[in-house]
């Protein structure tokens, strides 16, 4: 999609609300057209925690009480921020391409091109817990959820979060390496304190004792209650979560209003 055809298109449309939706959606349709031609990430965050769920199942189901449920989410909550990934390289790209600029020349405000940006990757989020959680439940024989909707929504705020920390990365990072590795160690470092691999009851005190600065740990605390139809042990993880997800988008914003979105970093 050329910025060509976005300012061409914009100004077919007299209704400034008409206008607004139609460059929306054509800047998701060329994030989508972005995902689809390098889906070997997507690809991977599905099968590796798929194998895990499987290959871990045994051991936590004989080392204590809901090992099948762990096995599960603790996988699920770490391979879902490794995903950090694909939201953060979604934005840095463009600047990469030096396509940024361009599109900041359009009709397109802040918020279009935002919203055009982020709303592929969230999809991507969302569909890849959820076939994890039916991987889960048909497969690894996790208990078949008693409220969908508390689980939809506890899937929702966790990908929102992942969503504005993810944007907020791409808006300091580097280069793409230097995104790749921040998320990758912040993905193991972060799910593994929050409890993904070992729950926290059974890690040392000290960590422990740190493991609620995790946003892992909330994610936890929000698969398990909603799996366990918990609305009032869901809202506490789910009002953590989206502080998180609203510090960091704010930031985010942030960053891109100084001009974040030029060629070069602030």
């Amino acid at each position: 999609m050329s910025t060509e055809t976005l300012s061409t298109d914009t100004k077919s449309h007299a209704n400034p609300r008409s206008g607004s939706l139609a460059r929306t959606g054509l800047l998701i349709r060329y994030n989508v057209l972005l995902r689809l031609r390098d889906p070997g990430q997507m690809i991977s965050y599905l099968v590796l925690p798929m194998v895990i769920m499987v290959v871990f199942k045994p051991l936590y189901v004989k080392a204590f009480d809901g090992g099948t449920l762990h096995a599960v989410i603790g996988p699920l909550v770490m391979f879902s921020m490794f995903a950090l990934g694909i939201v953060g390289n979604s934005i840095l790209v463009e600047r990469e391409w030096r396509t940024w600029d361009r599109l900041r020349t359009t009709k397109a405000g802040r918020g279009e091109l935002l919203f055009g940006k982020l709303v592929p990757p969230f999809a991507i989020l969302i569909v890849q817990q959820t076939i994890l959680l039916t991987f889960g439940t048909l497969v690894v024989g996790m208990p078949v959820p008693p409220s969908l909707p508390l689980l939809a929504i506890a899937v929702a705020v966790w990908g929102l979060t992942l969503l504005a920390i993810g944007a907020a990365l791409a808006t300091v990072a580097r280069s793409r390496g230097d995104l790749n590795m921040v998320s990758d160690l912040g993905a193991m470092v972060i799910s593994s304190l929050g409890g993904a691999l070992v729950p926290v009851t059974l890690m040392p005190g000290w960590v422990a004792a740190i493991a609620p600065f995790s946003p892992g740990y909330w994610a936890m605390d929000l698969m398990r209650a909603a799996v366990d139809d918990d609305f009032a042990g869901m809202v506490r993880p789910a009002l953590v979560c989206l502080t998180i997800a609203v510090v960091a988008g704010v930031f985010a914003g942030y960053r891109l209003a100084r001009g974040w979105g030029r060629s070069h970093l602030i």
